[in-house]
């Protein structure tokens, strides 16, 4: 996962990096709410972990913000010296997923991390098989059909839409994007993106007559949003 770490405390901040970096997570540093709210306007986290005080503003005013502008329900986990039943119940009405209190173990936040990476990121069955209707991955062969008429993708094609169906809904950066599909250490343009896209929804026919729509959000990235019947209908005309 691409993890983002709210901590001020340089120690503990690097510890926290180090852990999650040995269990092949991406993990980057923000010591200023404002500075990882300010990331997440234009980049993409599967998770968070905050801590509660801050220089500049809070943990709970990043996370309300979260819960407010962040249109996916992206986990998050407290790690906090705070403790008190009252701040605890707070955190978890706020929208936190996850409370911790430091200092941490290195197993049991490893623990907490993957849970919340089982729980939030849901993949295909033991069969291999993705299927949203009305497309169907075979994930070993690389086969994808609509209506059950098979389409031709190259593999790095079928990576990056199997990548946008496991994530329905989310926004997705183009840098998120290219380390996911391409690979953390890729050294391409982002443009090399926007060209699989275009190709993607001409070979896939992702449209709305097909209830599917592919959106580039500016300055951002793409969102695979699945449209509501009515919905098809309004844009399709």
């Amino acid at each position: 996962m691409r993890i983002a770490v709210l901590e001020d405390d340089s120690a503990q901040a690097e510890l926290l990096q180090s852990w999650l970096r040995n269990t092949s997570h991406e993990c980057i540093v923000f010591n200023l709410g404002r500075k990882l709210i300010s990331a997440l306007m234009h980049d993409t986290f599967d998770l968070l972990l905050l801590d509660w005080n801050l220089p500049d503003i809070s943990g709970i005013d990043v996370l309300k913000w979260v819960r407010e502008n962040i249109n996916w329900n992206i986990p998050v986990i407290f790690i906090t010296c705070r403790d008190a039943e009252p701040d605890v119940v707070h955190a978890l009405e706020s929208g936190a997923d996850d409370y911790m209190k430091k200092p941490v173990k290195h197993l049991e936040t490893i623990a907490r991390v993957t849970a919340l990476e089982r729980r939030t990121k849901p993949y295909p069955d033991k069969n291999g098989i993705l299927e949203q209707y009305p497309y169907r991955f075979v994930l070993q062969s690389g086969a994808v059909t609509c209506n059950a008429v098979p389409i031709q993708l190259t593999r790095k094609e079928f990576d990056l839409a199997v990548f946008f169906f496991r994530n329905i809904g989310q926004l997705l950066s183009r840098d998120y994007i290219l380390e996911n599909v391409w690979g953390q250490q890729a050294d391409l343009q982002t443009r090399t993106i926007d060209m699989h896209v275009s190709r993607l929804r001409h070979k896939m026919m992702i449209e709305p007559a097909n209830g599917w729509r592919l959106a580039a959000v500016y300055q951002h990235g793409y969102r695979l949003e699945a449209l509501a019947g009515e919905e098809c209908l309004q844009i399709a005309q």
